[in-house]
């Protein structure tokens, strides 16, 4: 038997943990099916932190003794230590499955391949993918990947430029430069990230929302704003959105020690919380201090839409774990446009590329 055979289940195991996009977190998304001759016969998805595992869903859903030769496909490597719920591979012993088709090992080195070898020790046929079906159940838990294996926030930085490089037509404009099918994806990246960030002058040149807008509804993640010197809070007339709407007091503004004493005032009466760091004379935070920060705040994943100087300050800092690229075929021809660093500056592996409407999202893992 090889897992080609099966790919169309694990395809179906990865559209179910999709629907816990966003949810998991701290832990990763999982689906399962169970296949008995040849059909679907029951499918499970891990919702929310706490909540059942897909395997124990999934079994649970069947609600009686998989028939003989049932096969179980799940997307992550079945849990092999009692966490919040028990081991997902006593559960799957105890149905009496003899077939296990798995998309992608536990990432943490301390458990990767345990629950595998236990179940082949019990006498399961264990089938592993490989090629891109692997790589793609991988890739759906980048967050967690990266935050369990490392124990830091995972960082990744999304950029949107035009065919010569140019983040905005002038310094401190709001620039429309990707289309409505790539806006679209990003409000979907919005939706997987715990956290978004940016700088001040993004905060003052587009006045952003910084929320995940979908047709199922807004959903807004911590949203961290980098202002060294609280130059986004106004002296005088309305605050930017990301200071006043509903959401508010999701918001986080990191900020200098000794930083303006009544901004910070005005900040603390809106309801938005403020957190400090040390900073260089122009308010600039180490990278390595900012992830501490995200770290101690238990942010497993920060999603960056800052511009060129944010790009340029987590690419200098060597803090970047992940790049979303989306290139616009439109020009910015203006002497003081400013550019993003150029893509081959970010050095990619595991790239995967996109059609949206007009614009390309190419997208991977920094080395």
């Amino acid at each position: 038997m090889n897992v080609a055979s099966h790919e169309h289940y694990l395809r179906r195991s990865l559209e179910l943990a999709r629907a816990a996009w966003g949810e998991t977190h701290p832990n990763p998304m999982v689906g399962c099916v169970i296949v008995e001759d040849s059909q679907v016969v029951a499918e499970g998805f891990h919702a929310r932190a706490g909540a059942p595992h897909a395997e124990v869903m999934a079994l649970a859903k069947l609600g009686r003794a998989p028939k003989a030769g049932a096969i179980l496909c799940v997307t992550l490597e079945p849990c092999s230590t009692h966490g919040r719920t028990p081991p997902c591979v006593k559960a799957i012993l105890d149905s009496g499955i003899s077939i296990v088709v798995v998309g992608a090992l536990d990432p943490n080195p301390a458990h990767a391949g345990h629950g595998l070898d236990l179940l082949r020790q019990a006498g399961v046929e264990v089938i592993e993918a490989d090629g891109d079906l692997a790589a793609d159940c991988a890739d759906l838990n980048m967050i967690f990947n990266h935050q369990v294996v490392t124990g830091e926030p995972f960082f990744s930085l999304k950029l949107a430029v035009t065919a010569n490089g140019k983040v905005a037509e002038r310094p401190g404009a709001s620039s429309v430069i990707t289309g409505p099918e790539a806006r679209a994806d990003v409000m979907r990246w919005r939706r997987l990230f715990p956290a978004i960030a940016v700088g001040a002058g993004t905060v003052v040149a587009d006045d952003p929302q910084l929320t995940a807008r979908l047709p199922e509804g807004t959903w807004c993640p911590r949203r961290i704003i980098l202002d060294g010197k609280l130059s986004s809070v106004p002296s005088k007339g309305n605050f930017p959105k990301v200071y006043s709407d509903d959401y508010r007091a999701s918001t986080l503004v990191v900020t200098a020690v000794g930083s303006s004493p009544s901004r910070r005032a005005m900040l603390a009466e809106a309801g938005v919380t403020l957190s400090e760091l040390p900073a260089d004379e122009s308010g600039r935070f180490p990278i390595a201090d900012l992830k501490k920060l995200c770290a101690k705040e238990g942010l497993t994943g920060v999603y960056f839409e800052g511009g060129a100087i944010v790009a340029r300050q987590l690419l200098d800092g060597g803090a970047l774990d992940h790049l979303f690229w989306y290139e616009s075929p439109k020009l910015f021809d203006k002497e003081d446009a400013p550019a993003a660093p150029p893509l081959a500056s970010f050095s990619l592996h595991g790239k995967r590329s996109i059609q949206f409407g007009p614009d390309l999202l190419t997208r991977g893992y920094l080395t």
